[in-house]
């Protein structure tokens, strides 16, 4: 009987457990985009990277860039690129094959050779189109992108509203542009 009880405690607790991660899960989704993207607007061009969070593959990298060149209404080749140490350094980059998501277009997912995939959610962006923030949707990166280098006072406010959208902005690095 005294093993019975045991064993009630222990699959009570396992329970426990899996709610509440059941619960983190949810609780650290990142938000939804704010509105649907204009993806001949968005998806075209290069994009400074002006703001991120840390990451081992951009360690060292400044002068980010993210250039998108859309192939069909939904599917856009993307090149994400960066210099080793200084802007003239030494060039890095990876290219990969995106798929809008097709009712926002706001959902990207970027398939990175064989091995690697990513989906990059644009969870609010400029209605002129000279700026966006991206963000994963588990929450665990963000980045702001502009079409040219901002004045302090956009950096700022681009800042603060990530930090609106629930992410902690000291963990940001602001690669040299």
């Amino acid at each position: 009987m005294h093993s019975a009880k045991i064993r009630n405690v222990v699959l009570a607790a396992i329970a426990l457990m899996g709610l509440s991660m059941c619960y983190a899960t949810a609780a650290s989704k990142a938000p939804e985009p704010v509105r649907s993207v204009d993806p001949s607007r968005l998806f075209k061009g290069t994009w400074l990277e002006i703001a991120r969070r840390p990451m081992w593959i951009t360690d060292g990298c400044v002068a980010g860039t993210t250039s998108y060149a859309r192939k069909t209404p939904r599917l856009v080749d993307v090149v994400d690129a960066c210099h080793q140490g200084i802007p003239t350094g030494r060039l890095r980059s990876i290219s990969g094959a995106g798929t809008l998501d097709p009712k926002t277009h706001a959902k990207l997912h970027v398939r990175y050779g064989f091995f690697i995939s990513r989906d990059y959610w644009i969870i609010d962006h400029d209605p002129n189109y000279q700026w966006f923030i991206e963000a994963s949707p588990d929450f665990k990166d963000a980045w702001i992108f502009t079409r040219k280098v901002p004045s302090k006072k956009l950096l700022q406010k681009l800042v603060r509203r990530v930090e609106a959208l629930g992410y902690d902005t000291n963990k940001f690095e602001y690669p040299a542009p």
